[in-house]
């Protein structure tokens, strides 16, 4: 018999703060702003720290799960095979990961960091080698690290021990019977609103985007709050509607086609760029950013008195991908159903960093070559309009101009709709106990919630606010993410030795079974103890994705 999806005591709470929260920015926007800005110096200057350790130690954690014995484990039964090809898989992982972070920020952070260095002078050649060292941290493992502990915490005890998708379910093995009541309640609600304002930015970048690539195609359109909204709105029926297709359809296709759209974009730039400079910067900032990644990762700026670079880049990006994790990490584990653990590690960490190192030494080289042969006239359009144009003014120097900015904004669109269909999907399973295939009317739902928080957020300070809501919702759930990772840690450790000992009752002699026996039933009852009481809706017939 299989369990039904329904709505929890999560998607009441959730909904209730979700509309508190609407209902104050659209009657006191300014009010709004001044909150979340003071709320979220507060924890860049007093707290950064906290995000620099936890994700260093995420980082830590991923990597010794691949060398680990642990690595064997399989999401699923033992024998069981991966649900999606690689491909597609791999198409899910960059879709809902950061496609429209890479297509925002393709070209404009490193133009950034090549004249406000963290370091070295400003507009130099080294300048120009270290924009591009940073760039590549920010999007490097730091943030697929910490999407992969959230994501195979979640698969793990969904996958191979049928609880339910939810934060609080994964925590079991120290919260105990509290991960069904309400401390559980209160991490899933975390979740969902990390989810929520995650999100919402992400509507807000490709709002703001595609707004700048059509006023700066187009005379007759206005680069302003009122069309951004408009086109939120659009956007909202486009991935309702695709939300209300499944993974299966929808989301599947809709990812598949965006990697395409990107990656014929990205040989375009590289055919018409300078080719070889990108391939050698490729190899030499692959190598500074190995070569640097501790002392890049441990920096805090503690004998400089200026901690611009680190408050306005490195925390801020930091923040962003744990305020990701929640709805990035879900739907990762959606679609994981059969790898292994160390095949779930390297592809959610190293195939994404890979495409990243390339995407950027692509962009990345091409932006800044683009604003020397300007003089400096690219930056000076993004210092003036916003770093939303900074794609456009930099593909107006192409070939066939009008065609491949069209494409761009095709491909923001599609990004855009994805990341929020994605948001919803994952919305509808942390509001329903976990479901795999949450309700429609759920999804509706959250569809409209999601537009309207990015549409009271735009309006109540611009893509700042946005920002700093999702920030701010980031720093409590560190600590769940930091949980995540211990419960993980004592369920792997527990199953291995169970694993272990039936392994070799099977090798040694019946004296030796005999033996063991007890110790073995023993480990299997204390195990059984710590996962969830309750059984996840609608496992028990996965989708069939291949």
């Amino acid at each position: 018999m299989i369990n039904k999806p329904k709505v929890t005591p999560v998607f009441y709470v959730s909904l209730s703060i979700a509309f508190v929260f609407i209902l104050w920015g659209a009657i006191f926007p300014a009010n709004v702003e001044t909150v979340l800005g003071y709320i979220n110096d507060f924890i860049s200057n007093k707290f950064g720290w906290v995000y620099m350790l936890a994700m260093t130690a995420f980082v830590i954690f991923a990597a010794f799960l691949v060398i680990s014995p642990y690595g064997k484990i399989r999401l699923g039964k033992q024998n069981e095979k991966p649900q999606y090809n690689y491909f597609t898989w791999f198409s899910f992982l960059f879709t809902a990961g950061m496609g429209v972070g890479l297509v925002f920020y393709g070209v404009t952070e490193p133009l950034t960091h090549y004249y406000n260095p963290p370091v070295t002078e400003g507009g130099t050649a080294q300048a120009s080698q270290e924009a591009l060292q940073y760039t590549l941290f920010h999007w490097g493992f730091h943030p697929w690290a910490v999407y992969a502990v959230v994501g195979l915490a979640l698969a793990y005890f969904n996958f191979r021990h049928k609880a339910p998708l939810l934060m609080s379910s994964a925590l079991s093995p120290i919260l105990g019977n509290k991960s069904s009541g309400w401390m559980g309640t209160g991490i899933d609600v975390l979740a969902v609103f990390g989810t929520i304002f995650g999100i919402a930015t992400s509507l807000g970048l490709g709002a703001t985007q595609i707004t700048a690539g059509l006023s700066y195609s187009f005379d007759g359109i206005e680069n302003n709050i009122l069309t951004q909204t408009i086109i939120i709105l659009i956007i909202t029926v486009a991935f309702v509607v695709s939300a209300t297709t499944g993974v299966n359809k929808g989301i599947r296709y809709l990812s598949m086609g965006n990697v395409v759209i990107a990656i014929a974009l990205m040989v375009f730039v590289f055919i018409f760029g300078s080719s070889l400079q990108m391939i050698e910067s490729f190899m030499t900032n692959t190598g500074n950013y190995i070569q640097n990644l501790a002392s890049m990762t441990f920096n805090m700026n503690s004998f400089v008195g200026d901690r611009s670079f680190l408050n306005d880049w490195t925390l801020f990006y930091w923040a962003w991908w744990i305020g990701w994790a929640a709805f990035v990490g879900s739907f990762i584990a959606r679609v994981s159903r059969g790898r292994t653990i160390r095949e779930f590690i390297l592809g959610v960490t190293g195939v994404p960093v890979l495409f990243s190192a390339i995407w950027f030494a692509i962009f990345g080289v091409a932006g800044i070559e683009s604003d020397n042969l300007l003089g400096g006239g690219l930056y000076s359009l993004v210092e003036s309009q916003g770093n939303e144009v900074a794609l456009f003014a930099f593909l107006e120097n192409y070939p066939a101009a009008a065609l491949v900015m069209g494409i761009a904004v095709l491909l923001i669109a599609s990004f855009f709709v994805t990341s929020a269909d994605s948001g919803t999907f994952v919305l509808s399973m942390l509001t329903t106990g976990g479901a795999l295939n949450p309700p429609l009317k759920v999804k509706l739902i959250w569809g409209g919630v999601l537009a309207g928080t990015a549409i009271v957020l735009l309006w109540s300070g611009g893509l700042s606010a946005l920002e700093m809501a999702m920030l701010i919702a980031a720093f409590p759930f560190t600590f769940v993410v930091i949980l995540l990772a211990i419960s993980l840690f004592k369920a792997l450790r527990s199953e291995h030795d169970i694993l272990e000992l039936e392994r070799k009752q099977l090798v040694y002699e019946p004296d030796y079974r005999e033996q063991t026996q007890k110790e073995l039933e023993e480990k299997r009852v204390a195990f059984e103890e710590t996962l969830p009481d309750e059984t996840a809706p609608d496992t028990e017939e996965p989708e069939d994705g291949k």
